[in-house]
């Protein structure tokens, strides 16, 4: 039985799978259109969005104390400070007013290596 197990798994140990999320999604940010399986993309796509929903949240704050907690919520998951700095000042304002949706994947067709079956996850425009 399944139940409330939420989260893909990928056959891997948690701490590879976390250190494989984390690095997807660092680089997302930094490239703006990744290349990998669509089982991958599918992982992390919510996880992205959450990071820009949140970077969002912390260029709205009038707080300095909440638009910290924000950028340091951020470099929990992307260790990178210039990523989050990117994060926070371009990719953020450029979502100010869409309410989600951030990500977009495109099918590529199968790898020819094991057909694994590939996609491109970008951040919309």
């Amino acid at each position: 039985m399944r139940h409330r197990v939420a989260g893909r798994h990928l056959q891997r140990p948690t701490g590879v799978r976390q250190a494989l999320f984390r690095n997807l999604i660092s680089d997302l940010i930094r490239h703006e259109r990744i290349e990998t399986t669509i089982a991958k993309a599918r992982a992390i796509k919510g996880d992205a969005e959450k990071m820009i929903t949140l970077a969002k949240r912390g260029t709205k704050a009038t707080e300095e104390g909440e638009r910290l907690h924000c950028r340091r919520l951020a470099l929990r998951t992307m260790r990178d400070p210039e990523l989050v700095k990117k994060l926070f000042d371009e990719v953020a304002p450029r979502y100010a007013e869409r309410p989600g949706g951030y990500t977009r994947l495109i099918k590529l067709g199968p790898r020819h290596g094991d057909a694994a079956e590939m996609v491109v996850l970008e951040l919309v425009k």
